[in-house]
C-alpha cells in the first residue's frame, strides 16, 4: 500500500501540476475512495481558464479539481459504514457539497444552502487537510460528512461517471422546470447537461422537445435528436434559425411551457429564454457567466407573468434519480462519452472538453486517475 498519492493541483489559470500527497489516514467516521472516473462539466473548463473560481477573483489557491467523482470504497471507519451503508469493495457516486448535517437548512432538506459547509469536493484548496478533496486524483478523501450514493458496480466507469451531468437534466428540467406529460419544452444549449435534460424530459413524457445548438454542434444535435428531442435549432452560420421564432412557429404561436437556458457564458440565450416560453411558463438559469451583468428585460418577465429559476447545482434526489435512470439502461449512453484520459492528461482532458483541440468532437469527457 503506497503512503503517498497521486493528484492533480490547479495551483494558476491554466497550469495543472502533478503533485504527491501523504496517504489520509482513516479513522471510524470517514473514508477514502479509490478514484474511477471523474467527469469533466464546463464549470471545470472555466475554472480552469480563470473565468470562475478564486482565480477569477484574484486569489488564486492551488486545489485539486475533480466534482463528480466515482468510484469503489477503499477504505472506510467503522461509524462511517454504518453512516453511509457502505463496506471496502462498495462503487459509490459522491457528491460536491459536504454540509453539517446538523443546522436548520440541513435538518430541513436545503443542506446545499448550509452556511456550515465543511468542504467542497473539487473546490477546496490543498492546504485544507488532507488535501484530497478532489476527484482528479488516485484516492479522494471522504469526510464524515460526504454524501455518497450507491452505484452498479456492473457498468463502465465512464457510463457510471455520468451521474451528475444526468442529475442536472432531472433537477433542472423536472424539479426546477417542472415538465410534465405533454409539455414543451425548449433546451438552449446542446452540451451535455442539455443533452441529460432531453433524456430526464423524454422520460417525464414532454409533448414536444426542442433544443438549439450552433453549426459546430451538428453531433451533438443529431444525438439529441436520437434521445428523444423532436425539433433541433442551428443558432449560427448559413444556416442559422431566429430561436424565438422558430419556436413560435413549432408551438402555433402557444410557446414553451419550460426553457432551460444552459450555454455558457453567453448573454443572447438569456433573452431567447424569456421570449420563448409561454404566459405564465418557466424560465431556468443555469448557464454560468462568469460574474459578468447580464442585460435583463424585466418586463417580459412581468408581462408574460414568468416565474425564472436559477438551477444551483444537484441534489441528493436528483442523484438518485439519475443514476435509476443509468442503471435501467434504457438509454445508450454510451453514445454521450467521447473522450477517456489518464491523470496525467488532465489539462489536455480540460482542453478537450472546451473544445480546444482541432479535430474533436467532445460531449462527455472523463478522467480516470487509475487507469
Amino acid at each position: 500500500m503506497a503512503d503517498t498519492v497521486r493528484a492533480a493541483v490547479q495551483v494558476a489559470p491554466r497550469k495543472i501540476e502533478i503533485r504527491e500527497f501523504p496517504r489520509p489516514k482513516i479513522g471510524p467516521d470517514d473514508g477514502l475512495l479509490r478514484v474511477e472516473a471523474n467527469g469533466i462539466c464546463g464549470s471545470d473548463v472555466e475554472i480552469y481558464k480563470g473565468h470562475l473560481g478564486s482565480a477569477s477573483k484574484g486569489d488564486p489557491k492551488p486545489f485539486v479539481p475533480g466534482h463528480e467523482p466515482m468510484g469503489i470504497i477503499e477504505e472506510v471507519g467503522e461509524r462511517a459504514a454504518a453512516r453511509w451503508g457502505v463496506k471496502p469493495g462498495d462503487r459509490v457516486a459522491v457528491e460536491i457539497i459536504v454540509p453539517c448535517h446538523s443546522c436548520r437548512k440541513c435538518l430541513t432538506g436545503q443542506y446545499q444552502s448550509c452556511p456550515n459547509r465543511t468542504g467542497s469536493h473539487g473546490v477546496t484548496p490543498v492546504d485544507v487537510a488532507p488535501s484530497l478533496w478532489g476527484g482528479f486524483a488516485e484516492y479522494m478523501y471522504l469526510s464524515p460528512n460526504s454524501i455518497l450514493h450507491p452505484i452498479d458496480k456492473t457498468l463502465p466507469a465512464e457510463i457510471a461517471a455520468m451521474f451528475n451531468p444526468l442529475g442536472a437534466g432531472v433537477r433542472w428540467a423536472l424539479h426546477y422546470g417542472g415538465v410534465r406529460l405533454g409539455d414543451t419544452v425548449l433546451i438552449l444549449g446542446s452540451g451535455q447537461r442539455g443533452l441529460a435534460a432531453v433524456i430526464a424530459c423524454r422520460a417525464a413524457g414532454a409533448g414536444k422537445i426542442i433544443v438549439t445548438g450552433l453549426a459546430a454542434d451538428a453531433h451533438k444535435l443529431a444525438l439529441a435528436r436520437e434521445f428523444g428531442a423532436d425539433h433541433t435549432i442551428v443558432v449560427d452560420g448559413d444556416d442559422a434559425q431566429d430561436t424565438v421564432e422558430t419556436v413560435r412557429e413549432l408551438t402555433d404561436g402557444e410557446m414553451a411551457d419550460t426553457v432551460l437556458e444552459l450555454t455558457p457564458m453567453a448573454a443572447g440565450p438569456i433573452t431567447d429564454a424569456l421570449l420563448a416560453a409561454r404566459h405564465g411558463g418557466t424560465v431556468v438559469l443555469a448557464g454560468l457567466k462568469g460574474g459578468r451583468e447580464i442585460p435583463l428585460k424585466t418586463d417580459v418577465i412581468i408581462n408574460r407573468a414568468l416565474t425564472v429559476k436559477g438551477a444551483f447545482g444537484v441534489d441528493n434526489r436528483a442523484n438518485r434519480e439519475a443514476i435509476g435512470i443509468i442503471e435501467s439502461r434504457r438509454y445508450p449512453l454510451e453514445k454521450l462519452h467521447t473522450h477517456s484520459f489518464t491523470l496525467d492528461e488532465t489539462a489536455l482532458a480540460i482542453e478537450t472538453l472546451g473544445g480546444e483541440v482541432p479535430g474533436e468532437a467532445p460531449i462527455h469527457v472523463s478522467v480516470h486517475p487509475n487507469s
